[in-house]
């Protein structure tokens, strides 16, 4: 006889969950079933993008248009099928990012920072993810205790965060000052050079050496320590960006294998707690799954690439310290959020970097459990820099031109918009179903949040080349609209 847990029982039903939802909407409504009951469209609004929109298009949600033509596709919104908390949206501050913003004048600079950030009068961007020390975005190589080579720091005497107090601090707390309830993830793209096997913060790994694992925890313990006393509490921690990065050439990056990180998360909960700080601390930090080329790497030096590595994080004896699991979304499916979801239903999950996924991989991140999504550089200049390396052609949220100081919204400040503001920290993704016509290949996309204001945001996309009229069915509501090829609408109704 097979006795299950509540733990196991737990698991079954966040997999359960997603399956039968579909299976019982799409049962109760077939696609190309009649919308019953009179069109009832008043207090719904719509804010649409799509390829051809400009900064000059950033207005209020408009009244809906209703549609003349019979729906050839329905969204079912079901409030009372409730899944995950959201945390936010937004960017990083990179230092990259920061040079671009010091670069406008004052009042541009604030006028910006209040389009991004202010949730009243703009965006509402409501977390960053902030590099500790450099990544490829910044403007030279540097942690916060560098050692000339040969010499190590292990009393951290030397420890100093003097390179943030002059622009990317000031900028995080005018960001907090516009939006208080903004969240902010700390992640280093490497330990200190003297930390590691070749001296360098630019590849190699950790020194697998008790002795560095404490002073690497330490290290982080007296970052968040360092920030709080500038203004800026970190709420969340990882300890390695994307820790499967074996070969990276010219900018920061550690290779940080499951027992490595494991080992100095194993130092880093105690300590964090000891410094009495409420700091959470999130595992992993890298793609849905390993990319061929990180897997190919680790083979060619006999490693094993690790293919789970977040299950085996969180199986390990530092997952009790791990409030999560952060990934990044250039590399796999975002069901991989669900399957570890499922594995350990009281864990977690954020989304904390992607560029360039656009509408398609938000709503998939967001529909697999993520509490966040957060794109790379908040702002970058015409040359898609300054970096010291990797991404070339990245974008930011915005693109300030560095001859003009002209701002230009890009994709990916659009892409957060319809989310970040028509939801709030603390809104509930609820169930949103497409009944679709059968042989639809290019179905609608849908996401849905309940606010905790009583007010309710359904984002759908079409990825297709036609438009798509459309019927929206939840309670109090029913009309039938058009959503055209290619654009993204997010709908709104009840109080704000």
């Amino acid at each position: 006889m097979i006795h299950s847990t509540t733990s196991d029982r737990r698991r079954a039903a966040v997999l359960a969950a997603g399956c039968a939802l579909l299976t019982v909407l799409a049962t109760a409504h077939p696609a190309g079933a009649r919308v019953p009951g009179a069109e009832a469209a008043a207090g719904v609004r719509q804010w649409t993008t799509d390829a051809r929109t400009t900064g000059a298009q950033l207005g209020a949600p408009a009244a809906v248009t209703p549609a003349s033509a019979p729906a050839d596709t329905t969204v079912y919104v079901e409030p009372d099928l409730r899944f995950q908390k959201l945390t936010g949206f937004g960017a990083s501050i990179t230092d990259s990012s920061a040079a671009v913003l010091h670069r406008l004048g004052k009042k541009d600079r604030d006028a910006l920072m209040k389009q991004l950030f202010s949730p009243r009068e703009g965006n509402g961007f409501s977390m960053l993810r902030q590099p500790l020390g450099a990544s490829d975005f910044a403007t030279s190589q540097y942690s916060f205790d560098d050692m000339p080579p040969g010499r190590t720091d292990f009393g951290l005497t030397h420890f100093s965060v003097a390179h943030d107090r002059a622009q990317i601090l000031p900028l995080i707390r005018q960001a907090k000052a516009l939006n208080p309830r903004l969240r902010i993830i700390a992640s280093p793209w490497s330990p200190p050079g003297w930390m590691k096997t070749n001296g360098s913060m630019i590849d190699g790994k950790l020194i697998d050496d008790p002795k560095i694992y404490d002073v690497y925890a330490r290290y982080l313990v007296k970052s968040v320590q360092a920030y709080a006393a500038a203004g800026v509490p970190v709420d969340y921690l990882t300890v390695q960006n994307e820790p499967q990065a074996l070969l990276r050439a010219d900018y920061p990056g550690t290779d940080l294998p499951v027992a490595q990180q494991a080992k100095v998360i194993e130092k880093l909960g105690p300590a964090l707690k000891a410094a009495g700080l409420r700091t959470k601390i999130l595992g992993f930090d890298h793609n849905w799954a390993e990319h061929p080329f990180d897997v190919q790497a680790h083979v060619d030096a006999g490693e094993d690439p690790e293919l789970a590595y977040p299950h085996d994080l969180l199986n390990s004896r530092a997952g009790k310290w791990i409030a999560g699991t952060a990934y990044h979304c250039y590399y796999g499916d975002p069901s991989a959020q669900t399957a570890l979801k499922a594995a350990f239903p009281d864990k977690d999950v954020f989304e904390t970097e992607c560029s360039g996924g656009g509408i398609t991989r938000t709503i998939g991140a967001m529909n697999n459990w993520s509490r966040s999504m957060i794109f790379w550089n908040l702002a970058l200049d015409e040359k898609h820099g300054p970096h010291t390396g990797g991404c070339t052609g990245c974008d930011g949220a915005v693109t300030v031109d560095s001859a003009s100081g002209a701002v230009r919204y890009n994709t990916n400040y659009y892409t957060l918009s319809h989310f970040s503001r028509f939801t709030r920290p603390g809104s509930v993704r609820i169930a949103a179903n497409v009944a679709a016509p059968e042989g639809d290949t290019t179905p609608l996309q849908t996401s849905a949040f309940g606010n905790p204001d009583g007010s309710t945001a359904l984002i759908v996309h079409n990825p297709g080349a036609e438009a798509r009229t459309t019927a929206i069915v939840a309670p109090g509501v029913r009309l039938t609209t058009e959503v055209a090829a290619g654009a993204t609408v997010t709908y709104t109704w009840g109080r704000r």
